[in-house]
Order: C-alpha cells, then sequence, then structure tokens
C-alpha cells in the first residue's frame, strides 16, 4: 500500500483527541473510537464498483470522503494508523465461519485482522468484522470468555487454528477462524477481489452495514433496520419501505455520506 499515512487527518475523523502513547489503553480506545466513525459497509461492490487498498484510496474513501467500507479497507486503515503511533502490528487473514454449518469446509481467507503486541502480550484488534463488529481488542488467549461492552467472546485453538466465538443469548456462534501465518499486500488484494465480485458473497448482491456507539449496535441488512444490545439482543427493528427511509436511516444513525443516490442503492436490495 504505497502513500503517506495523515495521522491526525485520521485522529480528527475518528474524533480522537486523547493520548497517543503506544498501550493497551490507547489500543482499546482507538478501536472504539474508529468503530463510532466509521460505520462498515460494503456499497461498492452492491454498485459493481472496484474497491481498493492502496493507502491513498483508503484514506480518501473512508477519511476524506466520509465513507465506510469493509474488513479489508477498514483494518488496512487501522494497521497503517497504529503503526504511525508506534504499534507492533502485523497483518493476519481469517476464514469467515459465522452463517457457516460447523460441519462445513473451511473456505478461503476473505478477513482481515491485526495481531498487536503489547507488554502485556499479543492481542486481537478487528475493526471490520460486519456480522458483528469488535468493540475492544482481546488478548490472543485461548479458552477464556473475555467481556467487553457489547459482547462476549472466546478463543480456541485447535490443530494450529485459532476460533473466535461469540455469545449470541444462551449460545456461542463462531466468527472466523484463524491462524498466525502474516499477511502480505497481494494475500488481502485477492481476498478483497473475490470478496467484492463473487455472486456467492454476501456484499455483490446484499446491502450490509454496521455501526458501533455506544452501548448500541446498529445493523442494516437489505430492507431491514435492527438495534442490537449487549450479545446481540434485539432492541429494535423495523422494515424500510421506501429509499428516503433508507437514506433517513443512513443518515441518523450510521453517520456517512452515500456514494450514489438512495433510490439507486435502494433499487439494488431485496425486500
Amino acid at each position: 500500500m504505497s502513500g503517506e499515512f495523515r495521522l491526525n487527518k485520521y485522529l480528527k475523523r475518528i474524533g480522537y483527541d486523547k493520548g497517543i502513547e503506544p498501550g493497551l489503553k490507547t489500543l482499546a480506545a482507538l478501536q472504539a473510537a474508529h468503530l463510532s466513525a466509521i460505520p462498515f459497509e460494503g456499497i461498492d461492490p452492491l454498485l459493481g464498483r472496484p474497491v481498493r487498498l492502496d493507502l491513498a484510496s483508503l484514506q480518501a474513501k473512508l477519511v476524506d470522503s466520509h465513507r465506510g467500507g469493509y474488513c479489508f479497507e477498514q483494518n488496512a486503515l487501522f494497521k497503517a494508523a497504529l503503526e504511525a503511533i508506534g504499534f507492533a502490528v502485523t497483518g493476519l487473514g481469517g476464514r469467515v465461519r459465522w452463517n457457516s454449518p460447523p460441519e462445513s469446509p473451511l473456505g478461503p481467507k476473505v478477513h482481515m485482522m491485526l495481531k498487536v503486541d503489547l507488554p502485556e502480550g499479543p492481542y486481537l484488534a478487528d475493526v471490520g468484522f460486519g456480522a458483528c463488529l469488535l468493540d475492544a481488542p482481546l488478548r490472543l488467549e485461548s479458552d477464556v470468555n473475555q467481556q467487553t461492552a457489547m459482547g462476549t467472546y472466546r478463543l480456541s485453538r485447535s490443530d494450529g487454528l485459532f476460533s473466535l466465538a461469540a455469545r449470541r443469548a444462551a449460545d456461542w456462534r463462531i466468527m472466523y477462524v484463524f491462524d498466525l501465518q502474516p499477511q502480505i499486500a497481494a494475500d488481502y488484494e485477492l481476498g478483497s477481489w473475490f470478496t467484492s465480485t463473487s455472486p456467492n458473497v454476501p456484499f455483490t448482491n446484499m446491502l450490509v452495514m454496521e455501526r458501533l456507539a455506544g452501548d448500541r449496535r446498529y445493523k442494516l441488512i437489505n430492507r431491514r433496520f435492527v438495534v442490537e444490545a449487549r450479545d446481540g439482543e434485539i432492541m429494535a427493528e423495523r422494515a424500510i419501505a421506501s429509499a428516503d427511509e433508507l437514506r433517513e436511516i443512513i443518515d441518523e444513525n450510521f453517520k456517512m455520506t452515500l456514494p450514489a443516490p438512495a433510490d439507486e442503492i435502494f433499487g439494488r436490495t431485496a425486500s
């Protein structure tokens, strides 16, 4: 990813005006601020537009244009910010399991997340898993329930693979599996190309958006708007009947600039 990273502009975009001394407290605060300011969204693939991962394009889209993005964009931008501050960061790749039956084979690496090495040990940081945004970094430690403001998570390890699960009501749901093999830019370019072009991936045929703010998780799935509390408890749910209603919901809850008219986006969604 080429280009110069403009840390001050990124910090202004996420509304962060605290200290940036590398450490767990700063990492957690940056992750929360990023998730509140920059929504997860896959509108470009839905509209058939390319997704670019070079640093200049990421900053132009997510920072300057007040857009959101999906995992490769979100975590690439977050990685650049952390490295500019002085964190030791390794990019990783994951295989999504959120909607997969337990017995199904593993799919390709179509998710990006980060390992951040701190004096306390390694932590998993991820601002881009749009089905269940992770609101805080997690210790890279197996078989321990880790509670955050918005959820309960657990990492397990078997046969060299970590598995991240989120509590949903009285059950657990696997988010993705991953190993600690560092990924390079070419790995992410390939994964992002597949994610943004394949008809078998949700982003090319569904509107998917999510934003975390305080104690609320806002979700858009096609023409369905959901507000969740901790551990996925549904607080409110409604159907979206028009493009005007879609635009209003996005303006109020996702705080982003649409890249196309709302009626064009609404027309790409299924009821």
